[in-house]
Formats: structure tokens, sequence, C-alpha cells
């Protein structure tokens, strides 16, 4: 896979287009003033009474209600929920779209499942971060890059591509070094990650290991540190240097109890499972299943999410982060 840095991004792309922001969560405030801070015409679009305005305000950015923002901009950022862009899309969005306009997204999952089809006269494209909101400003903040892949959905202007590496460049991407990607693989496997691995599998993970030694008698505080606290270290040592360094630093008991054990909790089972995961994404049917949980309300998504919320591993983990103030800062 080619790498894209700096040098291979033209900014002046972006220069004569005010690009609208939608959103201002968890991505879209890092993107607006990453853009900002790069010298280019940013606006910020929010609905009406949104409690982001103010903070946007603040923050040196002028916001407009999406409609008349989508109306202003000739680049068009969608970084609302996966679940809200499709409706948006259709009210606020699709009315204002012109020769020329480009729309991007951070996750290509309206795209890839046909919830949003941009008309055939605008270029589509994704950048998507692979961290966190936070961490790509913060990281932009210091100087530093993230890891980000883009890939273009249409290229109705023959620019599609050029103008997703400038805005990698605008938000700080290829200071690292951007990935070319499409759609399909950004978003399946963003899906399967999240699914089997970042959040279900290690959560699931978790709440299985402290399960396990509290049924047997040991006690709940114990059996969180070991299954939930001590993963931020382990997790530290995978992200800075990868697993064969990991192994090197833990004592050889954990590595040996590593290789004889490991295989007997993530068995052919499990790997027959993440398959069955990978399926389910690929032909649509999760993305079906998200779509139609919202539209009835979501009544099965919350139930689930509180009885996450009330696992014994929670009450026990709020009581001994307490215990350690130093955590929040």
């Amino acid at each position: 896979m080619k790498f894209y840095y700096d040098e291979d991004a033209d900014l002046s792309l972006l220069r004569d287009r005010t690009i609208a922001v939608i959103g201002y969560g968890n991505q879209g405030r890092a993107h607006a003033l990453n853009l900002k801070d790069s010298g280019l015409d940013v606006v910020v679009g929010l609905r009406k009474n949104s409690p982001n305005i103010e903070e946007a305000i603040t923050e040196g950015l002028k916001t407009m209600e999406i409609a008349e923002a989508s109306e202003a901009a000739s680049l068009i950022v969608i970084l609302i929920p996966d679940e809200f862009q499709a409706s948006v899309y259709e009210k606020d969005i699709r009315p204002f779209l012109k020769d020329g306009d480009v729309i991007s997204f951070a996750h290509g999952f309206n795209l890839l499942f046909n919830k949003i089809i941009p008309p055939e006269n605008v270029d589509a494209v994704i950048n998507s971060p692979k961290c966190i909101g936070y961490l790509v400003r913060e990281n932009f903040i210091k100087g530093h890059g993230f890891p980000n892949l883009f890939g273009v959905y249409r290229d109705a202007s023959g620019k599609a591509r050029d103008i997703a590496i400038a805005y990698a460049k605008g938000i700080g991407g290829t200071r690292t070094g951007v990935m070319e990607s499409t759609v399909k693989e950004e978003a399946v496997t963003n899906l399967f990650a999240e699914q089997s691995i970042l959040c279900g599998g290690i959560a699931e993970l978790i709440k299985a290991g402290f399960d396990t030694l509290v049924e047997a008698g040991y006690s709940p505080e114990v059996a969180y540190f070991e299954c939930l606290h001590e993963i931020k270290p382990i997790i530290d040592l995978f992200y800075r240097e990868g697993l064969a360094e990991m192994n090197r630093r833990i004592s050889n008991t954990a590595e040996f109890g590593e290789y004889v054990s490991g295989k007997r909790v993530i068995n052919e089972g499990v790997r027959e499972a993440m398959k069955d995961v990978l399926a389910d994404i690929e032909d649509g049917k999760f993305a079906d299943r998200w779509m139609n949980e919202n539209e009835g309300g979501c009544r099965e998504f919350m139930e689930m999410r509180a009885k996450s919320a009330a696992h014994p591993i929670e009450k026990v983990g709020d009581k001994l982060r307490k215990m350690m103030p130093w955590l929040k800062k």
C-alpha cells in the first residue's frame, strides 16, 4: 500500500472553497479546527438549537444551520452519526448540491450500503482517521500526524483523488502518511474490527474473565484489576511496539501462558464466529438491522446498553476508579 505525505498534497485545491463541516462531535470538532488552523475557510453546520453551537463559536468558528451551510459550501463534510446521515442528507444537503461540489465522509457506511447515493455531478470521497477524534486534534496541535485512509467513491470532476489527499493534509493526516483505500474496504474492516475486537470482542472477553474469577470465589476487586485495569499497559505496548515486543517485556511465565492458553479461549469456534460477523457486514445484514433499529426507536439498543452498564464489573470499577482520581487527568 502506498503512503502519501505533505509533499504529495496540494492544499491550494481547497483554498477557493468554503468547507462545511456538518456536526461538531467526536470527529467534527477536530476536522473543523484543524482545517481552520490550516488556513482554510470553514463553517460548521449544526441543527437549530444544537448544544454545540456555543462551543464552536467560542473556538473561533462560524456556525450555520445545516441547509444554510450546505448551500454556502462547495465541499461538504458529513460527520454526524451514521444513523442520522441519510435523513439529514436528503433534507438539508442534497437539494443544494451543484456541479463541482464535493461531499466527504469519515466512514463509508452510508455510501457502501446505499443509504446515501450522491448525484452524478458531484465528487464523493472518504477521509477516515484511524484514531478517535480528540487524538486527531491533539496530534495536530503537537505537530504530529495520525494514520488516515482516503478513498474515492465518485470522481465527477476528475480531481476527486487529489482533493481527498489535500483534505487529508488539511486535517493533518499527511504528516504521518495517508493510505489510499476504497469505501468498501474502509467500511467493512472498520465495522468488523469494532464488532469482533475493539468494542464487542474486548468488552465481552473482559466481562467473561471477570465473571469466571468471581464465580470461582475470587474477590471482584482483584478480578477487576486483573481483567480490566491491567489491560491498558498491555494495549500501550501493542500500540507502540507490536506483539513481539510486548512479549519481550512481560514475564516469561505470562508469555508461556499466552501461547498455551490463548488459543484455548480464542479457538476455531471464535474464528468461525468472526467469519459470520464479517459475512453479516459484507452482505448488508448488519447495516439493515442497525437502520431498522433506529427507525423502530432503538428499543433493543437501549435495552442492551442498560444491561451492559448494569454488569457487576461497572459497580466494582466505579468504586475503584474513585480511589484513583489521577485517571481523570
